[in-house]
Parts: C-alpha cells; structure tokens; sequence
C-alpha cells in the first residue's frame, strides 16, 4: 500500500464503514466490503491514479462486492439471494454521500446494548481500536472485548435496530452512553494505551468533531461541558511531550505552547454550561480543566478550588480514579503525605491494583517524602503495568534517579 493510500485509510476508512452500514444494514457485511474496497483500491489506484473522489469510489466499490459476496453465498444459502436483489435495486450515487457517523454511534450506544458493548462496538467501528487498545482503555482482556463486540453486532441484526440518529424526543435518555463513548476515544487518542506515541491526535481530533457535532444536534449542558473538557486538554498535548517524544509532566510544560485559542473556546462553553445550574460530571471536569488552563504558571494554580471541585465531583459520580486525581490535587494543596494516604487509602479496599497511574503517583509521593524504597516499590509495580513507551521512559527515569546520590 502506497504513503498515499495509507494517508486516504486512515483518514476515510470509518466513513466509509459508516455508509457501508447504512447502505447494506449488516456490520459485518459491511466490514467484509470495506476491506475488498481497499483490496481493488491498491490495484487499481496504482495504475490508473486515485479517483477525484476516493470515499465515493470505496462506497460504491464495497457496495457492489458486498452484492456480489452475497450472490456467490445464495448457492448455499437462497434468502441471500433476494438480499442481493434489494441492495441491487436500491439505487445509490455520489450525491446520496453523507457522513453516517453520528448515525453509527447512536446506533453503537442503542440502549438495548449493554453499556459495555456499547463503548467497545463504538471504539472498534467508528474509531477502528483493535480490541487489544479497547481492552486496555477498559481494563479487560481482549478475548473478553472481542466477545463483546460479537455479542452487540448480533444483538443489532436480531433486535432491528434502526441505523439512525434518534429523534429529539429520544435524544436526552439516549445522550449519556453517547457522550460516555465520545469521551473514551478522546482519552485513547489524549493518553494511548499502548505503542510508541504518548498522543493519537487523529482520536482526539475525531472525538472533538464528533463532539462539535452533538453540539449542533443537542446543545444540552453536559454536552457543553464534554466539549469544553476536550478542547482544554486538547490545548495542552502538543506541550505533553518533548522534541524526542518523552512524557512532560503538567507542571513542567511549556505554557506558552498551550492553544490559546482551544483554551478561551473551552472556558467559555464551561462559563455558558455552569450558568445553567443543569450541570453534571462533565462540566465538574471541565471546570477543573479551565483552573488549570487558566493559571499563569504552575505555581498560581489554586489547588483549594480543585480539590473543591473534586469533591462535587466525587459526591456526583463515586469513582476510585476520580479519587486518585483528586489525592494528587490534595497533595498539591497539603503535602505529599496527605496525597500517599489517599492513594493508599485506595488501594487498601482492593480497587486500581491494575491501573498504573495509582502506583506512579504512590512512587511520586514517596519519592518526594524520601521514602526511597517505596518509591522504587511503587515505580516498579506502575513499569509492569504500562503498555506505552513514554510512560515506560518516565518511570524508568525516575528509578535511575532514585539510584543517584541525593
């Protein structure tokens, strides 16, 4: 596959999946005439030049190898046969091209699906994951990811779930799952699980237009408050990493790298959604973001109005990693013991034992409070558990550091 044709699948594969969906009404089928697309397009393209419009030349390529899939398998199965006669009937051009995506994600998070399945199936379809990142962004294996999946595909075909963006009636109860997924690929994309790069800017970038588009469908205040909390961290991730791609810490950064612009688009939404008295977790989270985007440096930051913040939050959404965020505002704001008992506080009920940030911040704290073999401990537990090549870096960094003289 040539730069070029590499260059148009990353960037037009999920919408050409998407219409794939809509124009043949089966997930898999639709993955199948994807991939043959490809297949004929690396021939073809090669020799003849890519067409003026690539994802319409894929659509009605898949199109036309998915009708002929299903005319070869109607010698085994005949149903099949007048499924290929229909998709053969229903007409199909260029000007009938839409972005199907949002239409996917809500029929990814139909609440006939369990919440599970819904982020996993959007994960993977919309945002091609493969099911060892997922399972990653979940804490799961991907045996237990790829069955989920499995398992929604098939709840879809036998339910008849509609292919379509609920009406405004529908939106609100249907919203929360939505921006639940929305939210996961941002964080895949802000902080990968795996690989060599810290960053995947074309998830964050993805989740922002997706999230600029529940905007414009439904400009509730949560969906507000997520867009905020991606612009804002969004502004920071050119900064989050160095010229040779290693992990810069918040209060390290470069502020002057900081997008000001995402910065004042963020705050201002936080501002418009706060003033609604009709908040909820993602506003709190938002809210948060925009102290800190907000502070001229590291050292103005108020920690007081965080940690404030993490406890609404907390009594909103009971969650052991929004407690660990909030033992490291703590510990800005009193020390770093009283970070380490709440880090430790957690992980004496048994929760966040897999989750690498909860030891990178216990080594942290007790680096800070020379407790040097803890901090060695603690730093070596979070390497184990770490899947992604800067963060591996950053602690590997710090335990050589340990080993120097103070």
């Amino acid at each position: 596959m040539t730069p070029q044709i590499e260059a148009i699948y990353r960037r037009e594969s999920r919408r050409v999946l998407a219409t794939l969906i809509r124009l043949l009404g089966d997930f898999d089928l639709a993955e199948d005439a994807l991939h043959e697309a490809f297949f004929v397009a690396v021939e073809r393209w090669q020799q003849d030049g890519v067409p003026s419009n690539p994802r319409a030349w894929l659509v009605s390529t898949g199109r036309f190898k998915a009708i002929d899939r299903l005319r070869r398998q109607a010698r085994f199965t005949p149903l099949l046969q007048a499924q290929a006669d229909a998709l053969q009937a229903a007409q199909w051009s260029e000007q009938d091209l839409e972005d199907d995506r949002l239409r996917l994600i809500f029929t990814c998070c139909h609440p006939a699906l369990a919440p599970d399945a819904q982020a996993a199936l959007t994960l993977r379809e919309i945002c091609d994951l493969t099911t060892e990142e997922i399972a990653r962004a979940f804490l799961a294996t991907p045996t237990t990811i790829a069955q989920r999946i499995v398992r929604a595909k098939g709840k879809i075909r036998e339910a008849k779930i509609p292919y379509q963006v609920p009406s405004r009636d529908e939106l609100p109860e249907r919203l929360d799952s939505v921006l639940r997924v929305v939210y996961l690929v941002f964080n895949e994309g802000y902080s990968a699980s795996m690989g060599a790069d810290l960053t995947r800017e074309d998830l964050t970038r993805e989740a922002i237009r997706l999230g600029r588009l529940l905007m414009e469908l439904l400009p509730e205040p949560e969906v507000m408050g997520l867009l905020a909390l991606m612009l804002l961290h969004e502004s920071r991730r050119v900064a989050r990493t160095s010229a040779g791609g290693g992990l810069v810490l918040l209060d390290e950064q470069d502020r002057g790298l900081w997008d000001a612009s995402l910065i004042a688009e963020g705050c201002a939404l936080v501002e418009h959604a706060l003033s609604t008295r009709r908040f909820g977790p993602y506003c709190l989270q938002a809210a948060i973001a925009a102290v800190h985007a907000e502070a001229p440096s590291a050292g103005e930051t108020d920690w007081l109005q965080i940690v404030g913040l993490y406890d609404v939050l907390l009594r909103a959404v009971p969650s052991p990693v929004i407690e660990l965020n909030r033992a490291v505002a703590v510990a800005m704001r009193d020390g770093p013991l009283a970070g380490l008992q709440g880090v430790d506080g957690i992980l004496a009920r048994g929760e966040l034992l897999d989750y690498h940030l909860a030891y990178s911040a216990r080594g942290e704290f007790c680096r800070q409070l020379g407790r040097t073999e803890e901090a060695r401990a603690a730093y070596e537990k979070a390497l184990l558990l770490t899947q992604q090549a800067p963060e591996k870096h950053f602690l590997e960094r710090r335990l050589t550091e340990l080993n120097q003289p103070r």
